[in-house]
């Protein structure tokens, strides 16, 4: 039994395979990850190779709790091995068919894009797309043996394991080669976990290794015939993660683009970070209006303001982390994309008005 993870982040790193290291470390049989680039990016071949490491990488957990400032450093030993898309296709998919007990993914913004290109689930070549690709290892994991399998997708995306299996499953009834009954044992078979993942992680440690805050979560919406690779006090199974996912999607998500827009729109230092810009009172004060005016008032709306009053105060903290060094430039890739779902999801979620969130809107639009 393994498990499979697709990408290299650093989020990744310090997050999920932190808790299947700590998990292990506790007594737990945790499989092994074999960590997957998926972006064949040259730039990142050496981090690929790094994870064969089996001294692992360090991963330093910097910040405050309960008020307290906190360091510590885990050399992280769970992963076992890379591969790369590009490079070791053939590898992968034997992994896939025949090894894999869980799946894990966070392939980024617009890793659920699909591509016109990908046709069909010969799997000789990998599709461009990560559904497509998706789909064409679940069919030879059917074709192969059908053993049942858990995907647990970390993107940050509304419904993220729901949507998920749409797109793989559209793939899969579009293509005329899928074997008989491949449909069907996608639906019988396959578990795409609802997620939500919820932690910074400021800084790489080359190659390999990261710095996060301590506070951390992974959301787990339970469904039947779920399996969880490890039980972590950072993994909350839970029937539904939608106020998990509001609160953090349309509070410190919804925050960070707001600041990314300011540091935008005002030409603020390159090397500006979240901390730096907040210490800006004007800047804070923009920010804890924004909170107050329009978005505690949406949750308000949907019956959470309690939950999103404690959240806001929560997420000013992290936000202010003394010991973190969250760049906004990072903050502000796929600007335009993140203020669809962060901001404009938020506005067609919770049906108040908003009339600063809304001028950000209108001005991303393509």
């Amino acid at each position: 039994m393994m498990i499979l993870q697709f990408g290299t982040s650093r989020f990744l790193q310090a997050h999920v395979d932190l808790f299947l290291h700590e998990a292990r470390v506790a007594g737990q049989e945790v499989a092994p990850v074999t960590v997957i680039q998926s972006s064949g990016a040259p730039e990142r071949a050496g981090r690929v190779r790094a994870f064969d490491d089996p001294a692992g990488y360090p991963v330093i957990i910097r910040g405050l709790e309960k008020g307290q400032p906190v360091e510590r450093r885990v050399q992280v030993t769970s992963v076992a091995r890379g591969l790369s898309v590009t490079e070791d296709w053939p590898e992968i998919l034997r992994l896939f068919a025949h090894e894999a007990r869980f799946v894990v993914s966070n392939t980024g913004d617009a890793g659920y894009a699909t591509d016109p290109a990908d046709a069909g689930l010969d799997a000789a070549q990998p599709a461009r797309s990560f559904p497509a690709r998706l789909a064409q290892l679940l069919h030879a994991r059917y074709v192969g043996n059908g053993a049942p399998i858990t995907l647990l997708p970390c993107e940050l995306v509304n419904g993220n394991g729901p949507v998920l299996r749409g797109l793989v499953r559209d793939h899969a009834a579009a293509a005329g080669d899928a074997a008989p009954g491949f449909l069907d044992w996608l639906d019988r078979a396959v578990i795409f976990a609802n997620t939500l993942v919820d932690r910074i992680v400021s800084e790489p440690i080359a190659p390999v290794g990261a710095v996060a805050e301590p506070y951390a979560l992974w959301a787990i919406e339970n469904q039947p015939g779920l399996e969880l690779p490890c039980r972590h006090p950072a993994i909350v199974l839970a029937d539904s993660i939608e106020p998990h996912e509001r609160l953090k999607l349309h509070i410190l998500n919804l925050g960070h683009s707001y600041l990314a827009q300011i540091w935008q729109d005002e030409a603020r230092p390159p090397g500006e970070t979240v901390r730096e810009i907040l210490a800006d009172a004007g800047v804070r004060g923009r920010l804890e209006a924004l909170y107050a005016r329009e978005v505690v008032p949406g949750f308000a709306a949907r019956g959470m303001q309690a939950q999103a009053r404690d959240y806001v105060a929560t997420t000013m903290a992290r936000f202010l982390n003394p010991y973190l060094d969250h760049r906004i430039v990072d903050i502000a890739g796929n600007h335009a994309l993140k203020v669809q779902r962060r901001l404009a999801a938020f506005i067609d979620w919770a049906g108040t008005p908003a009339p600063e969130l809304t001028a950000i809107i209108e001005r991303n639009l393509p």
